[in-house]
């Protein structure tokens, strides 16, 4: 059941990314964030066990989940996988979006079930974005269909090196 919940949240708020947070995360939001990222448990009952540790219901736990997912608090909750070892690819791509069409492009480019971490920056290269494909050839195929959209270049930087960093946040 807790699956499904957090599946529901996760389809309803992907339809809003690109979208700012519409609040702060509370105190209890906050160490809950910070629980979550890292050791999460790998039990028949990862959210009731993250829940005893924090002192909560477990029911408690997934509503915030679903909350902070619907109000942007939280853009994204599931694992990291090494897409490689799966026969998939990653790709950071960027594009230069004229100031005038920002809000249409990101919208078009968010849109693809397959871009992730899209963030602005003050550059020539303004937005930029990791493409997840199932295969390393799907990666051209969904650059070429946001091309098509936008009608703007996407330039693939694809990886050289991996490096291991595990960073957690502090919320």
């Amino acid at each position: 059941m807790s699956e499904q919940v957090l599946a529901v949240a996760s389809d309803a708020s992907r339809s809003r990314r690109g979208v700012a947070a519409a609040r702060e995360p509370d105190a209890i939001d906050r160490r809950l964030i910070n629980a979550l990222q890292g050791d999460f448990p790998l039990t028949a009952t990862p959210f009731a066990d993250v829940a005893a540790t924090l002192g909560l219901a477990e029911t408690e736990v997934i509503a915030r989940i679903r909350s902070m997912l619907d109000d942007r608090v939280l853009t994204r909750f599931g694992p990291m996988f090494q897409i490689e070892r799966m026969g998939g690819a990653f790709c950071l791509a960027a594009m230069a979006v004229p100031e005038a069409e920002w809000g249409a492009v990101v919208e078009a480019v968010n849109a693809f079930a397959e871009v992730a971490h899209n963030y602005r920056r003050e550059h020539r290269l303004n937005m930029w974005f990791v493409l997840a494909t199932e295969r390393p050839e799907g990666i051209s195929d969904v650059a070429r269909r946001i091309e098509a959209v936008t009608g703007l270049q996407v330039r693939l930087f694809p990886k050289e090196r991996e490096y291991f960093v595990e960073m957690k946040l502090e919320a």
